[in-house]
């Protein structure tokens, strides 16, 4: 599947940039497991300006937003604001997952499974990915870092002989 490209805005990525120096503890927790294709070999982006909006992490190739809702989320304005900002990125094709701060940073592991799943019904409808597939099997099978039989180091007066 090609990627879409969605446009955004100069103001929305000069305050992409800020938030990414300033993430909370949910989102670092959560973007520890996102980053480096950590999620079944999939590109996560963290603070990623979409329109003139920023959604706290994005995939181009699955065009899924997950955003962390923590306590600035709890009120009725924040949340109207939220469902006008989902409605227009929704727009371009991008499916949204939310879920609590303190979900994120107490139970982990059902969030990462909520993901999981959520990757899963995508796949089943939309195929995998060349470059994921290659991203997953070089997780699981990572390379050899160290030669097998490394150069043995020269004694004394040895010198090196060329046959």
């Amino acid at each position: 599947m090609k990627r879409k490209i969605i446009p955004y805005t100069p103001q929305a990525l000069e305050r992409a940039k800020q938030l990414r120096k300033n993430m909370t503890y949910s989102e670092v927790k959560l973007w520890m497991e996102l980053r480096n294709g950590g999620m079944m070999g999939y590109d996560f982006d963290r603070q990623k300006p979409i329109l003139n909006y920023i959604v706290d992490f994005y995939c181009k190739d699955l065009m899924l937003a997950i955003e962390v809702d923590g306590v600035t989320h709890d009120n009725e304005k924040a949340v109207v604001k939220d469902e006008i900002r989902q409605e227009e990125i929704e727009i371009y094709g991008v499916s949204f997952l939310r879920f609590n701060a303190l979900d994120v940073v107490h139970d982990l592991k059902n969030v990462l499974r909520t993901i999981e799943n959520w990757i899963f019904g995508f796949e089943e409808k939309n195929g995998v990915n060349e470059f994921v597939i290659r991203k997953r099997n070089s997780l699981q099978f990572p390379r050899e870092r160290k030669r097998k039989d490394p150069p043995q180091p020269l004694r004394g007066g040895d010198s090196p002989t060329v046959e």
